[in-house]
């Protein structure tokens, strides 16, 4: 047997700025690409502008727009972790077929809490879903809704069409949501089954709203239909280009499911990996073994958003001293990183007064002029894409 490859923490975090485009800026016009590599998170709301404004030099948001409103070539939809990501339309089977569990159980899993709810009912999530989708068409053809508008309508033609017991606790109020039936809870989890079986998608938002539309109508045509085998299988190796070497379980977490639940995806590609030593036994595809240890480290700056692809990663200490974690990965008000040479170096936030952006960064130890220098052009180029005419940066140490 072949000694297993023991890896430094600077190659692999070489090899992952490269894959995550982050190494160096693509060229104009290649935000499809940029999206195509994991997907692009965009919550909080406007956090994928930033994040390919990071991967694709001299971006602007009107170019964003119009691959999603007019092209239709970039696409949004609830994807890993229940999120909403961006990735190319061309690519839509990867990031909902390959997402999808192919159990029920491990599709509760993925929509923790849904369970007491269909206990209550005595339903399966199978049967919850499709009660959902055999009405999705008829509320939402033709519109757009947000959720809540959209659960509410659901909920109200599912209850009518079920016998009286189920339509009482159907109809009662759930654990969710203050006011919010229970019945209407369960159709937003199913809501996240849905997109994932591309039935629905998401428009552009409307003021605080983010609604929802069939796409169908949307693109003009259905997502093509994929080997649910092959889906998966691509979605791994996309995984573990960009976050490789890795594991079951951090899979698990970036994908959103339980690490008990990995085999329909892991057993697919499991001869084109190679095992190796980092932080224990992890495993890369074989063929980007030479990458891993030829990849330059980066130069320049960049301000990643909050959720930035680079930072969803399980082994946060790869990254970021266990120290700051906190600092950089808060449940509430989380804060972007700033990437200098390859290293996160500090967070930043963001504060609108006007058409006047102003950003706070605070760095984990003193910072070089040079990257000062270097930030505040790139600050510049954050106010531009947010819509402000200044801004004005604020340096200094946690």
């Amino acid at each position: 047997m072949p000694a297993v490859r023991r890896l430094s923490k600077s190659d692999v975090v070489a090899f992952r700025l490269g894959a995550h485009r982050l190494a160096e800026r693509l060229g104009e016009g290649k935000l499809l690409d940029a999206a195509s590599r994991c997907g692009i998170q965009n919550s909080p709301p406007g956090s994928a502008l930033l994040a390919l404004h990071a991967r694709v030099r001299n971006l602007t948001r009107e170019q964003v727009d119009a691959a999603v409103d007019v092209e239709k070539s970039l696409l949004q939809t609830w994807c890993m972790r229940g999120a909403p990501f961006y990735f190319p339309a061309s690519d839509a089977a990867v990031f909902t077929t390959g997402v999808l569990p192919p159990t029920e159980e491990a599709m509760r899993h993925l929509l923790p809490g849904v369970g007491q709810a269909l206990d209550k009912l005595e339903m399966s999530l199978n049967e919850a879903v499709g009660l959902t989708g055999a009405e999705i068409g008829h509320v939402l053809s033709g519109r757009t809704l947000a959720i809540n508008e959209l659960g509410a309508e659901i909920a109200g033609r599912i209850a009518r069409r079920l016998p009286e017991r189920e339509r009482h606790i159907w109809e009662h109020e759930g654990p969710y949501a203050a006011g919010q039936p229970l019945g209407e809870g369960v159709v937003h989890f199913c809501v996240r089954i849905l997109t994932l079986q591309g039935v629905l998608c998401f428009a552009p938002r409307a003021g605080n709203k983010a609604p929802f539309v069939l796409v169908d109508e949307w693109l003009g045509h259905s997502i093509p239909e994929v080997d649910p085998d092959l889906a998966r299988a691509e979605l791994l190796r996309r995984y573990l280009r960009c976050y490789g070497p890795s594991t079951r379980g951090g899979f698990a977490a970036w994908a959103g499911i339980h690490a008990g639940d990995t085999d329909p995806w892991w057993r697919l590609i499991e001869g084109e990996l190679t095992q190796v030593e980092f932080d224990g036994t992890s495993w890369i595809l074989t063929e980007d073994l030479d990458a891993l240890g030829t990849a330059p480290m980066p130069q320049g700056v960049r301000l990643l958003p909050p959720r930035d692809p680079y930072t969803q990663l399980k082994d946060r200490e790869t990254i970021v001293d266990r120290k700051y974690h906190r600092a950089v990965w808060k449940t509430v008000g989380e804060p972007g990183t700033v990437l200098a040479a390859g290293h996160i170096l500090g967070t930043w936030l963001p504060h609108r007064s006007g058409r006047k952006l102003g950003l706070a960064i605070k760095t984990f130890g003193s910072l070089p002029h040079r990257y000062k220098e270097l930030l505040n052009d790139e600050a510049e180029r954050v106010a531009a894409l947010r819509g402000a005419t200044s801004v004005e940066v604020a340096f200094a140490t946690r």
